[in-house]
């Protein structure tokens, strides 16, 4: 070969830790760092950080498939396979291919020019050499551009989390710290000065009806009173032996890189001994780790510690599934019932964050919408659920049936569906309560928020727990059983 390999090269860049220094860089930063004093905000900024990294380097490696990079990569690999004869009788019409889309073109010509007619032996090596170097300078300066980009834009989306966190204090009130870290997750999305008085306004609502909390907190503990073995977990380090790929393991070799380890060179790279005008050359790529070497990798095995969840009767832990809030957003709730509904799955919305469970939020008159309050933009959520207007007729059956298929996918182990509504609507059909019978033998639990004083019974029989909100000022009492 003439020259070293390039099809590697965006790899090798991308490998090369200017991501890594992008990413300290950003870690540096005044505001970040103020930020991340909280312990579960640090946590959830060092993982979307991750993400970001491993987005950034696929960006960055996919410089190499432009139609620019793609041309001069296939002449520069068909090149380096050339014999000597055929570089000097081929390389002008190379070059002039190069005209239009290479930063080489010009050096190129130089070079030719320079050793017309000489034809020394040593020269097709000597021009590939530095082929290759402008190849990569170029490379690299394009992965620059896009690392810094996606910089910018990264940055952009952290100072808008970090706004929309410090003005979400009070969702978090009721909770605990973690529920922070899940929350910077959830603040992508920007919200206005309307987003966040509605959300205060709800917040301020909880504050003042206790009842409403109250139950909140008993919906939340009841995930925690199943006794299931299946649902217990504790996180445990456990020693494995693994076997891990290694660049020091000589079992094959992979490839070829830049390096100084003179036992792994490449046989064309001692040529530049052969002459003394050359032999600084050597040494230069030597001192600058820059000598063409076989890359091996293949496998050692190692003891690693390795988290898993075992039971541990130490120190057991439930696992939680999530809530599905179906809110009955009927004409008959408007007023103090519509809002009674919605602070409560507002509550139940800081419980889902502090206890990292999931949360849905299912509208249901004529007709349903359903909000995820837990995603990557679920304040966005929350803020267009705690703005719609109630409206309609209450039509209970499908959105029971949308739910129970809901948690009948794998996700919905432990689950809680809330029913809040005035029940003022007929009982449901045998067909649904047997779906309903089987799901709770699955632990999992179904309950029910009356907010009228003429709910139907018969209808709120088929729940496992039911309380009694009522909208009057005598009559806003709780009731369970």
């Amino acid at each position: 070969m003439l020259g070293a390999d390039g099809l590697n090269l965006a790899l090798m860049i991308a490998d090369s830790g200017i991501v890594d220094s992008a990413v300290n860089d950003l870690m540096a930063r005044s505001q970040m760092m103020a930020i991340t004093e909280n312990r579960s905000v640090k946590s959830s900024v060092k993982n979307h950080l991750a993400k970001w990294r491993g987005s950034v380097k696929k960006r960055m490696t996919k410089v190499c498939e432009t139609e620019r990079f793609q041309q001069e990569l296939n002449l520069y690999q068909e090149v380096i396979h050339w014999d000597e004869e055929r570089f000097f009788k081929d390389i002008s019409d190379v070059v002039k291919k190069l005209e239009w889309h290479s930063a080489f073109y010009l050096q190129a010509r130089r070079l030719l020019e320079k050793n017309k007619a000489l034809n020394n032996p040593m020269f097709p090596h000597y021009f590939c050499d530095l082929w290759y170097k402008s190849l990569a300078d170029a490379i690299k300066q394009a992965e620059i551009s896009e690392l810094e980009a996606n910089k910018e834009k990264f940055l952009a989306d952290l100072y808008q989390r970090m706004e929309t966190l410090k003005e979400m204090d009070t969702v978090t009130e009721h909770g605990d710290e973690g529920a922070l870290g899940r929350l910077w997750d959830m603040a992508s999305a920007k919200l206005t000065k309307t987003d966040l008085k509605v959300m205060h306004q709800h917040a301020d609502f909880l504050k003042k009806n206790q009842g409403l909390q109250e139950i909140s907190e008993q919906l939340g503990r009841m995930a925690s009173e199943i006794d299931d073995p299946e649902l217990n977990k504790a996180p445990c380090d456990d020693l494995e032996m693994v076997e891990e790929v290694s660049d020091e393991a000589t079992d094959d070799i992979v490839g070829v890189h830049e390096s100084d380890d003179l036992n792994k060179l490449l046989p064309n790279e001692t040529m530049f001994l052969a002459y003394p005008e050359l032999e600084v050359v050597f040494y230069k790529h030597l001192v600058d780790k820059r000598l063409m070497n076989y890359k091996t990798q293949g496998k050692t095995r190692t003891l690693k510690k390795v988290s898993t969840n075992k039971p541990d009767h130490k120190q057991l832990e439930v696992e939680k599934g999530p809530f599905i809030v179906c809110v009955d957003a009927s004409g008959s709730m408007s007023g103090f019932p519509e809002q009674c509904a919605k602070a409560m799955a507002y509550a139940l919305m800081q419980i889902a964050l502090a206890e990292e469970r999931d949360c849905y939020v299912i509208l249901f008159s004529t007709e349903h919408i359903t909000y995820q309050l837990t995603k990557q933009d679920g304040l966005r959520e929350a803020s267009d659920f705690l703005s719609y207007t109630f409206h309609g007729g209450t039509d209970l059956e499908p959105v029971l049936i949308k739910s129970v298929d809901l948690m009948l996918t794998g996700t919905y182990k432990n689950a809680d569906l809330v029913v809040i509504s005035d029940f003022i609507a007929p009982q449901q059909t045998n067909e649904i309560i047997e779906r309903v019978e089987s799901l709770k033998a699955k632990k999992n639990r179904f309950h029910a928020i009356n907010l009228s004083k003429y709910g139907n019974p018969k209808l709120m029989e088929m729940f496992d727990h039911c309380w009694s909100y009522h909208p009057n000022l005598v009559g806003r009492l709780m009731k369970k059983w």
